[in-house]
C-alpha cells in the first residue's frame, strides 16, 4: 500500500504514542518524546472522531499531569504542535500548557490563540503581508484557517482566487486561527511560503516546487476539475454541490494516477 509522506508520519506518531501508553500503563513516567507523541496523537484521533479544534485542544491538555512525566519534562515541553485533519480541513493545532500547569481556560488566551470569532493578532509577531485575498465560506459550518496551510489547497468549500493564492499562506502569527462563519467573506492578508518552497501533503496536488510553472498549472487545473470553489478574473467558478464531493474526486484522481 502506497502511503503519502503525511500518512507515513501519522503512523510513526501513532506508533510512538502507542509505546508511550504501554509504558505509562506499566507505571513508568514519560519522557519528552513519549509525552509529546501521546498528546499529539490524541489531538489527531479526536479530530478524526469529528470534534472541533477547541475541544481537541482542551481534551489533549487534560491527558497528562505533572504526576505522569519525568522531572524536567514540564519545563522542556511548553507547547505541542501537530497537524490534524478535522471535518473542515487540515489545521495546525497548538496545545499550550500541555500538562495543565496553568488554568486551562487561560492557557490559550495567554498565548494569543484565536477563538471562534477570528484571529488574535499580536503586532510584534505578525508576519509581513504582501497582499490580500478575499475568502468566502459557502459551507454550512464554520471553517478555520491557520498560518501554515498552503492557501491554494484549502477547504474546497471556501471560494477564493486560488491562482493568486498559489504559493501563499495567511500572514498571521503561527498557531492563530481565522474562522469564517457560514456565508461569511473576509479579506485576509497573505505572505509567501518561505524556505525551500517545496509543498508536500495537504491535498497532494502539488508535492513539489511551488515555483515550478508546470506543477502550478497542473495543480490548479486538478483542483478546479475536482470541484474546489475558485475565482478567475473576478468570476466565480464551481458550485457547492461540486465542492461537497471534491475530496472524493481528488482521491480518485490521485488513485488513478491522472493528477499530480
Amino acid at each position: 500500500m502506497a502511503l503519502t509522506p503525511g500518512e507515513h508520519d501519522r503512523l510513526l506518531l501513532h506508533l510512538q504514542a502507542l509505546l508511550a501508553r504501554e509504558r505509562r500503563a506499566r507505571g513508568l513516567l514519560l519522557n519528552v518524546p513519549e509525552a509529546t507523541a501521546l498528546i499529539a496523537d490524541a489531538v489527531c484521533e479526536m479530530a478524526r472522531d469529528g470534534v472541533d479544534l477547541d475541544t481537541a485542544r482542551s481534551g489533549a491538555r487534560a491527558l497528562l499531569g505533572s504526576q505522569d512525566v519525568l522531572p524536567g519534562v514540564i519545563e522542556a515541553v511548553t507547547e505541542v504542535r501537530v497537524e490534524a485533519r478535522f471535518d473542515d480541513g487540515t489545521r495546525l493545532v497548538v496545545v499550550h500548557d500541555p500538562f495543565g500547569v496553568l488554568d486551562g481556560r487561560d492557557a490559550d488566551a495567554a498565548h494569543g490563540t484565536a477563538g471562534p470569532r477570528g484571529a488574535t493578532v499580536d503586532p510584534l509577531s505578525h508576519p509581513a503581508a504582501v497582499g490580500w485575498v478575499t475568502i468566502a465560506n459557502e459551507a454550512t459550518t464554520a471553517i478555520g484557517l491557520t498560518s501554515h496551510v498552503h492557501l491554494a489547497e484549502v477547504n474546497p468549500r471556501l471560494r477564493l482566487d486560488r491562482a493568486s493564492a498559489f504559493g501563499m499562506r495567511l500572514a498571521i502569527p503561527t498557531g492563530d486561527t481565522v474562522w469564517l462563519r457560514p456565508g461569511e467573506s473576509l479579506e485576509l492578508p497573505i505572505a509567501p511560503i518561505t524556505g525551500g518552497r517545496i509543498q508536500v501533503g495537504t491535498s497532494g496536488v502539488v508535492d513539489g516546487s511551488l515555483d515550478d510553472p508546470e506543477v502550478r498549472s497542473r495543480a490548479l487545473a486538478t483542483l478546479r476539475e475536482c470541484g474546489y470553489l475558485d475565482v478567475a478574473n473576478g468570476v466565480p467558478i464551481g458550485h457547492l454541490a461540486q465542492a461537497e464531493g471534491a475530496i472524493g474526486s481528488l482521491m480518485r484522481v490521485r488513485s488513478d494516477g491522472t493528477g499530480s
